[in-house]
This record gives structure tokens, sequence and C-alpha cells, in this order.
């Protein structure tokens, strides 16, 4: 039996085991994660006797009775042999490799398939989603923020649909930012068929992701769990151009779910693909953005220096009042980052005050403010 498999760390019998969770019977995600906790190991699963899985939460007498361990096991060797001719790497939930953002939502997939050379747990992660009818406006857009994001080491996810997801993997191709694609299908084929040439592109500078094995076909239903994965695995979602309705409003509001950060670019209130944005930044479910500018202000992100990587010291602050440098250096003594509430105990200041003097702080150049109401020390 071959041994040469990206297995991410794990051996062949033990990746065969968590590949085969996923094709047992009325086994989700999440009961696979919980029954992995309890037993050990997905092996240590597949060996547990019945008295023991009984004792398990959510697994019932009918889940007992409708176990199929061989048909999944011999399901999961056939999907081995794919890995193996396709040079796809495996990542379970525990695996160090598994993207850490996603591991954070509690829905996130047991097992991912990934194929490409972009680290899924990289500083700075973007997704960028948007309607599948983009207009010349929002390519536009797409052009210009990765452009903007060029000089900030960050990689960009989206769908690999038609319109601005399409947009924005070209984008990056041509300005060299590496770009995942989150797939609603298995790796044995690329959905629409046109964009496999983007694709096999992106396998250089980036990569594909799925949770779903060989042989998916891109049914209505998957598009939903794809979506979960452009969302769990971003620090923030970007929503370019949207209807009222369709994926990329569902995409921010898994995203907001899940307490990311939320940006859409602004439309005339007359363009039929601006009315989702429009409505998400309305509502409070989207801060407004108008460049890749922006949103590196907003994250407190610094440009990288191409030649060297100089530590930042901050500029001492030396016309401040006695308040205002309380409260600078309180937010530098705590990681250079502190909430709103946390400043107001520290410092023992009145609510009013320590916001009068958190906004002279900013306008100084000082001090950045976050969503949250965090305020992080500007260097």
């Amino acid at each position: 039996m071959s041994i040469f498999y990206n297995l991410v760390g794990n051996s062949y019998m033990s990746t065969l085991h968590q590949i085969a969770l996923t094709f047992t019977k009325n086994i989700g995600d999440h009961l696979a994660k919980v029954l992995v906790s309890y037993c050990g190991s997905a092996e240590a699963v597949f060996e547990a006797p019945v008295k023991k899985l009984m004792q398990i939460p959510g697994i019932s007498t009918k889940t007992i009775a409708q176990l199929n361990f061989k048909d999944a096991l011999e399901r999961a060797r056939r999907e081995l042999d794919f890995i193996e001719r396709n040079d796809i790497k495996v990542m379970f939930y525990g695996d160090a490799a598994y993207p850490k953002r996603l591991k954070n939502c509690n829905d996130a997939p047991a097992l991912l398939y990934y194929k490409g050379t972009a680290n899924l747990n990289e500083a700075r992660i973007i997704s960028v989603v948007g309607t599948r009818n983009a207009t010349d406006y929002g390519k536009q857009l797409c052009r210009e923020l990765i452009d903007d994001l060029k000089a900030y080491d960050v990689i960009i996810v989206s769908g690999l649909a038609y319109g601005i997801d399409v947009t924005a993997h070209k984008e990056c191709l041509r300005a060299g930012i590496p770009t995942v694609g989150v797939l609603a299908h298995g790796l044995d084929r690329i959905y629409p068929a046109q964009n496999k040439p983007i694709a096999d592109k992106m396998l250089g500078n980036g990569g594909l992701l799925t949770d779903f094995p060989s042989g998916t076909t891109p049914d209505r239903e998957n598009f939903p769990k794809r979506n979960r994965i452009v969302a769990g695995m971003a620090d923030a979602t970007i929503v370019v151009e949207a209807s009222i309705k369709g994926g990329a409003l569902i995409t921010a509001e898994i995203a907001n779910s899940y307490n990311r950060d939320v940006f859409a670019f602004p439309g005339r209130i007359t363009d039929e693909f601006s009315t989702g944005c429009n409505f998400l930044i309305r509502n409070n479910k989207a801060a407004l953005l108008t460049s890749g500018a922006d949103l590196a202000y907003i994250l407190g992100w610094e440009k990288l220096d191409g030649n060297t990587k100089q530590q930042a010291q901050l500029t001492l602050p030396i016309d401040l009042s006695a308040n205002e440098l309380l409260v600078f250096e309180t937010i530098k003594q705590n990681a250079g980052m502190l909430g709103i509430d946390d400043l107001a105990f520290k410092t023992n200041l009145p609510l009013s005050q320590l916001a009068m003097n958190l906004l002279n702080l900013e306008m100084q150049g000082f001090v950045n403010s976050l969503p949250g109401k965090a305020y992080t020390i500007n260097h």
C-alpha cells in the first residue's frame, strides 16, 4: 500500500479513518468532532465498542444501528487513491495546518481537501465576494482593491464563481497576490468549467479548498456550505457588489455570525447590484469601504518594508494633556490594544471624558479605532 500521500503529518491509517468518518451515515461535522474528542482519535472511533459509543452525547440507538463503518472505510480508500494521484492535502480538524480562523467557528468542517501552495494560516486573510453579474463598476472596484492590498502581504479568498469572485481571483493573479478558491464540489472538477484556466494558475500562487470529496457535484445546497468556509477562514469579508438576494449577502450574514468584520462598497441607490451593499451598510451589518487603504487602516495593518523589517518605534507624544497621556500609556501597556470598557476601568475616567481623549489622540495620529470599540497604538 502506497504511503506517498499529502497527509499533513498524519499516517495513512489515521487519515483513512478521518475521511471514513465523513462517509459514515448520520455522522455530520459536529458529531464527528465529538466522537474523536471522546474516543481520542478517528481510528479509536471505529474500534470503540457499542457500549462506549452509546455513552457519547448525540449518539442514539438509531445512529448506532445505521453505522456503516465497513462501507465508509472502503469509500475512504478510493478517496485516498484519488488524493495520491492528484497531489491533494488532507486537513483534519485537529491538524496544525487546518485553518485556525475556521476552526474557531462552531460549524467548521471536520475535514478539508486542499490543493495549492498558500499557507491557510497566514497573518492576513481577506474574503472578497459579490454578485455573479458583476458590472464594470464592480470589476474596477476589485482591481483597485487588489492593487491597494498588494503592499500588505495578504491572501485573498473567494468562491471561484462567475462575476466578482472570479474577477477577484484574476486580479490577484495579475498583481501577484496569493488567492484561494473555495469550491462547492470535489477537487475532481471545476465549476463553472470556463474558470478552469484561472483555477490552474491559482495552484501556483494560492490554491483550491473544499470540504467535499471527489465525485461531489455542484448542487444548489452545497453553496451555502461553501460560503461558511469563505467567511470563516478570513479576518474580514468584503462585499464588492451584490443584489438584495444572493450568496454574497449570505456570506456576509455568516461572517457577522462569526463576529468577523464585514465591509461593503456603497453604490448608487438606483443600481440593482449595489442594493445589497447599501442594505448591509444601512443596517450596520457592514462598514462602509471606499478603498483597500480604508481596510488596512481599520484593521491596523502596516505596509511591508521590502528591504528590512525594522521594529516599529512609537513617536513620543509630547503635547498631550495628563489624561490623554494616561490613556495613551494605558493602551501601550496592554499589548498596544484595548477595548473602551477595559480602558475606562483601568484609567478610572468617565466614558464621556475618555471618548473625548480618544478622539483627540486619534485626530493627532497617536491611536487608531478598530471595530468593536477597541483602540490600538498607531506605530
